[in-house]
């Protein structure tokens, strides 16, 4: 097995995993410490160290709220450790194997996690690696800063350092997979192989990383679970970049409340104290820093890359599971609801209202839609619409899922089953559980192998064909209780809605 191997910056040595035919590689080094007069700048490069570096043990967490204190279904499910070690120097990887030497070329795919850009981390237990590396694939997880310390925005900082304004954790994202494509092949992977795969704020991170240009060449292919978001209704601002004034008159608002004028006196701040008074703003609703549109790496809305063609075109999956993020029409009743109805839809507002689903009401509002679903959909079709369009294959996960909460297929559930590693949760899974978890990993290997996700399970069985989505066939794969099943889009008021 492949226990010794070098990088760039020296040599490392993994450690035997679960599976000994399997190699982690924790904690290997891609950038320089992101502290002191590192602090909000773009990642520098990573020093070289002497002798075999043991790369035994997941590095520190990002900064951001301590895990495993609240009672919140995350907290129960995976962020259940709250003395996980957390450093400003975070700026680390993680490699699974299953390569015997390293002329082995493997595919490889880059792991972004999600968390709104506030939380996450790549030791998150459901993101262990060994089970794809089983499948041949070669596992990289890219940890990225957090938060005011990965997403700050502030006129000092567009003044002093124009090329790297901010978006520093969308920065060390790229410098990872930068990192990837000069290493990867001692790890016994293929740097001409690789996809970036996320899920929520890490599937919007694959979205704006396919919309920077300069990452053209370094990725062949994406995968963006519950990362692309879309409604018929009113605009969700949160989805899209703030504009670098914008963010930045945040920013000039946490340095008022930091106590602090200037940049060389905020990086001399505690980052634990940063963290606790960011934390304060947010949680008051005055704050919430993300990707920002700074004319370098984000130039727009990712979305609006996709849909025009000008992100790096590649074969992508993406999908969403059926109960999160659904979007309503904010009425009271069925009177304000025609009239939202015709500010939504004009001379199409009729139409609309004969569906039975626009006269569905909840708590929240009338006709629920799932934002994700028609943010991909929409996404594909215009790919679709491009010349040379490239495959894009969707996907809904709609499992029973078990426990006393009764959670229905809540925002990030369906991890467990991508990465096989529901033997790890505490949810009481059975048989028809472990088996589509296996039967999704196929997929989501056989996809990150070739670009097309049809094929065998790692049993030899074939696989229920999965067709790309297109305006002409509107393939879905549904994953349910009773395992993958393909499906026609049959959901009229969708197909209204994406017209």
């Amino acid at each position: 097995m492949l226990r010794i191997t070098e990088t760039e910056n020296g040599t490392v040595r993994g450690i035997p995993a679960a599976d000994p035919r399997i190699t982690a590689f924790k904690g290997i080094p891609f950038a320089a410490p992101p502290v002191g007069e590192n602090r909000w700048r773009a990642p520098q490069p990573c020093g070289n160290w002497d002798g075999v570096r043991d790369c035994f043990d997941f590095a520190p967490i990002s900064v951001q709220d301590t895990p495993g204190i609240g009672d919140d279904v995350y907290c129960r499910e995976w962020h259940v450790d709250p003395e996980i070690p957390m450093s400003e120097d975070c700026l680390y990887l993680n490699v699974w194997t299953n390569a015997k030497s390293k002329d082995e070329k493997k595919p490889v795919v880059v792991w972004f996690f999600g968390g709104g850009f506030q939380w996450g981390y790549t030791s998150e237990m459901e993101f262990d690696g060994e089970r794809l590396a089983r499948r041949g694939i070669v596992v990289v997880t890219v940890n990225y800063r957090l938060g005011a310390l990965g997403f700050l925005a502030h006129p000092q900082l567009t003044k002093e350092q124009p090329d790297a304004p901010c978006n520093f954790g969308s920065l060390d994202q790229q410098a990872g997979l930068r990192w990837v494509k000069r290493n990867i092949a001692n790890f016994g992977g293929d740097p001409d192989n690789i996809t970036i795969a996320g899920q929520s704020a890490g599937g919007g991170s694959v979205l704006a990383q396919m919309s920077c240009p300069d990452n053209e060449g370094y990725f062949q292919r994406a995968v963006v679970m519950s990362g692309m978001f879309s409604s018929p209704y009113e605009i969700n601002m949160f989805f899209i970049p703030k504009s670098l004034d914008e963010a930045g008159k945040l920013g000039e608002r946490l340095f008022e409340y930091l106590g602090v004028k200037t940049l060389e006196e905020a990086r001399k701040l505690d980052a634990n104290f940063i963290r606790e008074k960011y934390s304060e703003l947010r949680n008051r609703g005055e704050m919430f820093f993300t990707i920002v549109n700074d004319g370098k790496f984000n130039t727009g809305d990712p979305m609006d890359a996709f849909m025009d063609g000008s992100r790096v075109r590649v074969p992508v999956m993406g999908g969403n599971t059926g109960d999160e993020f659904k979007e309503f029409i904010h009425a009271d009743n069925e009177e304000q609801l025609k009239e939202a109805a015709e500010k939504y839809f004009g001379d199409r507002a009729e139409e609309f209202l004969a569906f039975r689903e626009a006269h569905v009401k909840t708590p929240f509002g009338y006709a629920p839609v799932s934002a994700p679903e028609l943010g991909v959909k929409s996404a594909f079709l215009d790919e679709n619409r491009l010349n040379d369009p490239k495959d894009c294959y969707y996907y809904r996960f709609i499992p029973d899922i078990p426990g006393e909460d009764d959670p229905g297929t809540f925002h990030s559930v369906d991890l467990w089953f991508f990465f096989d590693t529901i033997y790890k949760c505490s949810r009481p899974y059975e048989g028809r559980h472990y088996d589509l978890a296996r039967q999704m990993c196929d997929y989501w290997c056989n996809f990150i192998k070739t670009g097309d996700p049809n094929g065998f399970d790692i049993n030899g069985n074939k696989l229920p064909e999965w067709r790309p989505y297109t305006n002409d066939d509107r393939a879905e794969m549904e994953f349910t209780s009773k395992g993958a099943v393909p499906t026609a889009e049959s959901d009229e008021f969708v197909k209204f809605l994406l017209k």
